[in-house]
């Protein structure tokens, strides 16, 4: 079976809660989105937790946005420089390194009050938009936009955290 590899970074101790095992949720929610999308390689990955201050700092920084943000994604590969990652990926060796998530739990808990979506239901929306964003996907364009939402919207059902009644529409990319 292909692997997914996260590395964690959690300077906000969102992994000694107890709820429940998240490094599992987590990964099990990210198997699911890689099967969506069809990525069959091992792929590795880094999730970041932080605070809204340093959410802040990275959101002004590197998307001239002055305040704290759900997730910020870092690709490793925007698919700019032209690199053929087909030639690599039928080694069963090779891991491609899909970049860095930097979540901030203290947001997504607001959002999710917010909207009212619950807690789960909001991170795993954002811990698979992260994901998506990671593997290319992105909302700027209609069309695109469209299918980044459809694929969340499928992969978040399919794990058991449907979509509220006025998210269907744009969840399902319609």
């Amino acid at each position: 079976m292909q692997s997914l590899e996260i590395t964690y970074h959690d300077e906000v101790g969102f992994l000694d809660n107890q709820e429940l095992n998240w490094q599992d949720w987590i990964t099990r929610l990210l198997l699911l989105a890689k099967q969506e999308i069809a990525k069959s390689n091992n792929l590795e990955m880094s999730i970041n937790f932080v605070n809204e201050e340093r959410s802040q700092e990275l959101n002004y920084k590197y998307r001239d946005q002055d305040h704290p943000t759900d997730v910020i994604s870092f690709a490793i590969e925007d698919g700019e420089n032209g690199l053929d990652l087909s030639t690599f990926v039928s080694d069963p060796d090779f891991q491609e390194d899909i970049g860095d998530l930097f979540m901030c739990p203290s947001v997504i808990k607001r959002h999710s009050q917010e909207y009212g979506t619950g807690w789960k239901r909001e991170f795993g929306y954002t811990l698979v938009h992260g994901f998506l964003h990671l593997n290319g996907y992105d909302h700027i364009d209609p069309v695109e936009a469209k299918e980044m939402f459809g694929i969340q919207g499928k992969v978040l059902e399919d794990y058991g955290l449907p979509l509220h009644l006025e998210q269907l529409d744009k969840g399902r990319g319609k």
